[in-house]
């Protein structure tokens, strides 16, 4: 096969016609194609006036040694990488029981490879499945009743379910091929398999999440929803769970429960497992008008049909040392409350597939670790996490109501009295306050220098009308469960798989799910038969 790089077209060109524009290219008629896929798609917008998408293709050609003969430029041969392995003709020990804890990405994507490899596994998920969260959540967003048992954090599908869906692109690696052809078969949109920012969006992820639940129960798997495990406890060789009070046992068990389930993890460390703190990192949500990031990133292309809603990403090293950085980014969309405790605010952000709201949101956040903690105790980044959450449920007036503030008023270090042309999209309601209340001075200080610098970058990020929510504390997890290097156990504990993004080992959609898959396939192989 052929490999086409860096070969630029207009905006306007259509996908149907790509393969003529490429038969042009290589100077071939149309019947020489074989096959012609479309690997990746990214967007050139430095000249934006002249706005282009750069592709690179994969094609297969009758007479390829005749155009490798031309030496085009960009033009290679490459050999395709192997697939997973197919695991059809495997023999398995069917006498051992494998438990998945949590049915996020990790725990979904872990249990879709168990099934499909044959391998019958049972998944405990302390939230509701995907349509009855959906009106928990939206009972939430709308009058403030908080359900700390199913939420933005915790359910069918995790956190990532209500967001962007955004997937960092981990197609090079065979697990992430597999992957991405797994949400497309799901339902995910197509594109997703070669565009460079791909994202699915809330809406669409909601039905690829049930269709992935539907294919693990085809497949002789169990769910089981609003079944919080209590307790785990080492036992023989494997592990006892208890799960809504009654026992169970389970001889390998994964561990995949997300980045807030904190009672969860103070339950492990009490029973001695390996835990150690963790940098993370806190900050505001940050919103502007959708337009204005269009305007900047395409100038007068701004509103071309085929662009869609503009992205940023922005990062500033403090001459303090501190990282501050916008994160998950959701172009035309919303700040959600994201709280899982009571007496806390949280927020995070959301988009649909079409990102056609009139905001954009990101995250603007700078790393802690121990030293804005003050302590070394393991779990003290969560206490630091509940610290500014209780304080921003205060600042918004103690009832899930969110503080918010315009940027100018921030660096004036002055509570906002009026808001400009961007109206929060936080959906409870919000108050008028001076986040700088939240943090200390060396983190204000951050957030005030890198604000500055990032102004800079996108005229307008910092100008009277930009706003800030407060507070998000929730970007990863503040606790890595240590495990062994190579097979993936929990250190001091056998047949324990610490997994995504709650372990410490993942974050966002992608890594925490191939971090499933690669579990996974660790308990594959312990099960597989051995044929002489």
């Amino acid at each position: 096969m052929l490999k086409l790089t860096q070969m630029k077209f207009s905006i306007d060109v259509s996908k149907d016609e790509l393969k003529y524009k490429v038969s042009k290219k290589l100077r071939i008629p149309l019947e020489d194609f074989l096959s012609f896929e479309i690997e990746k798609r990214s967007l050139d917008a430095r000249k934006k006036n002249n706005i282009l998408y750069v592709y690179n293709f994969s094609v297969e050609l009758r007479n390829e040694n005749e155009i490798i003969d031309k030496k085009i430029p960009n033009v290679q041969e490459f050999t395709p990488k192997e697939s997973r392995v197919d695991y059809s003709k495997y023999l398995f020990d069917k006498t051992k029981k494998v438990a998945v804890i949590g049915f996020g990405p990790a725990g979904m994507f872990a249990a879709l490879s168990l099934s499909k490899a044959g391998i019958e596994c049972t998944v405990f998920e302390r939230g509701e499945e995907v349509d009855k969260r959906i009106k928990t959540v939206s009972e939430f967003s709308s009058k403030g009743v908080l359900n700390t048992e199913s939420n933005i954090q915790f359910g069918e599908g995790g956190a990532g379910t209500f967001s962007d869906g955004k997937l960092t692109n981990r197609k090079k690696d065979i697990r992430g091929k597999w992957l991405f052809r797994e949400l497309v078969n799901a339902g995910a949109p197509e594109e997703i398999l070669y565009v460079h920012n791909p994202h699915i969006g809330t809406d669409k992820l909601i039905n690829v999440v049930k269709n992935i639940r539907q294919e693990i129960l085809d497949l002789g798997s169990t769910i089981h929803f609003n079944s919080k495990v209590e307790n785990v406890i080492p036992f023989n060789k494997g592990y006892e769970l208890i799960v809504n009070g009654d026992k169970q046992y389970y001889d390998y068990v994964i561990l995949a429960i997300g980045h807030s389930s904190r009672d969860t993890i103070k339950m492990l460390f009490d029973n001695q497992f390996d835990i150690v703190q963790k940098p993370f990192a806190v900050g505001f949500r940050i919103e502007h008008k959708q337009t204005l990031i269009n305007k900047s990133q395409y100038g007068e292309s701004y509103n071309h049909k085929n662009l869609g809603s503009a992205e940023y990403k922005l990062t500033h090293q403090t001459e303090s040392g501190k990282g501050v950085y916008t994160f998950c980014m959701c172009p035309g969309g919303t700040v959600m409350p994201s709280s899982s405790e009571e007496n806390t605010v949280v927020v995070n952000g959301m988009s649909e597939y079409a990102r056609d709201k009139v905001n954009a949101n990101s995250a603007l956040l700078v790393t802690v670790d121990g030293k804005d903690f003050g302590s070394d105790h393991p779990l003290a980044g969560i206490e630091y996490q509940r610290k500014i959450e209780r304080k921003a449920f205060e600042l918004g007036g103690n009832n899930y109501s969110a503080p918010i503030q315009k940027v100018v008023d921030f660096v004036e270090n002055r509570s906002s009295t009026k808001l400009g042309n961007v109206l929060p999209s936080y959906s409870i309601g919000y108050k008028l306050s001076n986040l700088r209340e939240v943090y200390s001075e060396e983190i204000n200080n951050a957030f005030i220098e890198a604000l500055s610098k990032m102004g800079n970058k996108i005229k307008g990020f910092n100008d009277s009308n930009a706003l800030l929510t407060g507070v998000e504390s929730r970007s990863s997890s503040p606790v890595r469960i240590n495990r062994d290097k190579d097979s993936l156990e929990a250190i001091n504990n056998d047949n324990f798989y610490p997994t995504g993004e709650g372990a410490g080992y993942a974050g966002g959609i992608v890594s925490a799910a191939i971090d499933g898959i690669r579990v996974s396939e660790l308990i594959i192989d312990k099960l597989t038969i051995k044929i002489s």
